[in-house]
């Protein structure tokens, strides 16, 4: 391999600093939304920069991603530069020739120095997407909680209002029944009036969770036994689509303060949801952990999974994606409701590579 001239070497220089200049402008002009294409640029950039460009191979890492320009060989001989996002590694730039026909002597000084400068620049690129994201992701779930504030205050309301018209309609309905005690016809009558009634009622009570206005019964107690009963129960649903179930604690005995009939409505909630989404002979995981600070538990199932479009609004009440028919839309609000009142978070993951996993933190308070 010969020996780089200074003519050369002035050649090269202008290449780099045409890279350098290329590459700002990218950055300068990106979509932060869509960085993929600026990625691509900057690895075409940058082979081209390289002093045997046709023969070099570019590669650039970014978590789980990989960006290339050029084809890289089995055996090769390289020089690799990290790529930081505020301090903690985060991908590399790596360039790389054959090795049958170069050795690690042909990367020069001042294409080591521009590829440790990009590797900065792409670093402070990816640092602003993120302050962007999180700011987003902050506006939206501030911008979430004032609507469920709003939806919590109404429905309590309409629960109030409620009750008291559909607990007349009951009253009526026993008092009627009597008088009517030979007519089978109005009997008939009566009682689907009284199973409306109650279903009502039951919708009433799933908004009164929801809203937070239902009594609690606040103690601390073994978890563990009101989980696993819980799932005992919905033993039939998991038979009827031939589903397994795997339900691990951490520990043979899990104390935490709640209220045991909402913990439970929660547990029916979510795993009868889980169910409905499985596909048959599907898996269904439920997983609870002790930690330090707090209670963790995990719900996996094996679904469609919670698209992007729909993920914001599934905690809001009367938002479904079931049939009509099939679903009220106040499980999973009723369950929001639930854990907001034990101090408690929730929130939702892609379970790869098919379904959802909803994961639930309890405080030790």
């Amino acid at each position: 391999m010969a020996l780089v001239s200074t003519e050369d070497k002035l050649r090269e220089r202008i290449k780099e600093l045409t890279c350098l200049y290329n590459v700002s402008s990218y950055i300068a002009n990106c979509n932060l939304y869509d960085l993929d294409p600026t990625f691509k640029a900057i690895t075409t950039s940058l082979k081209e920069a390289i002093l045997y460009s046709s023969e070099a191979f570019v590669e650039m890492k970014l978590g789980d991603n990989l960006v290339h320009s050029g084809e890289r060989s089995t055996e090769h001989v390289f020089i690799l530069t990290a790529i930081k996002v505020f301090n903690l590694p985060y991908g590399s730039i790596k360039i790389g020739y054959p090795k049958m026909k170069y050795n690690a002597n042909v990367f020069l000084e001042e294409e080591k120095q521009l590829v440790r400068t990009l590797a900065i620049e792409i670093g402070n690129l990816i640092e602003r997407k993120q302050i962007i994201d999180k700011e987003e992701l902050t506006k939206r779930q501030m911008e979430r909680a004032d609507r469920l504030s709003i939806l919590g205050e109404i429905t309590a309301g309409i629960a109030h209002e409620l009750n008291t018209p559909l607990a007349s309609i009951l009253g009526f309905s026993e008092l009627l029944k009597e008088r009517f005690i030979n007519d089978e016809d109005a009997l008939e009558d009566l009682d689907k009036i009284m199973n409306s009634a109650i279903f009502s009622r039951e919708v009433v009570k799933k908004l009164m969770f929801f809203s937070c206005v239902m009594p609690q019964q606040m103690e601390l107690v073994n978890i563990n036994p009101i989980i696993a009963d819980a799932i005992n129960l919905l033993k039939p649903s998991f038979g009827k689509k031939e589903l397994l179930y795997h339900l691990n604690f951490s520990d043979d005995e899990i104390n935490l303060r709640v209220d045991a009939i909402q913990l439970t409505q929660v547990i029916f909630n979510l795993v009868i949801n889980a169910i409905y989404f499985s596909p048959q002979n599907g898996q269904i995981t439920i997983e609870v952990d002790d930690e330090e600070r707090e209670v963790v538990l995990i719900i996996k199932d094996e679904g469609n999974g919670i698209s992007k479009e729909i993920s914001e609004y599934i905690f809001n009440p009367f938002y479904t994606t079931k049939p009509v028919g099939e679903g009220s839309g106040l499980g999973l609000s009723v369950v929001h409701g639930i854990i907001k009142s034990h101090k408690g978070t929730i929130k939702h993951t892609a379970n790869r590579p098919k379904g959802t996993i909803f994961t639930l933190t309890f405080p030790k308070l």
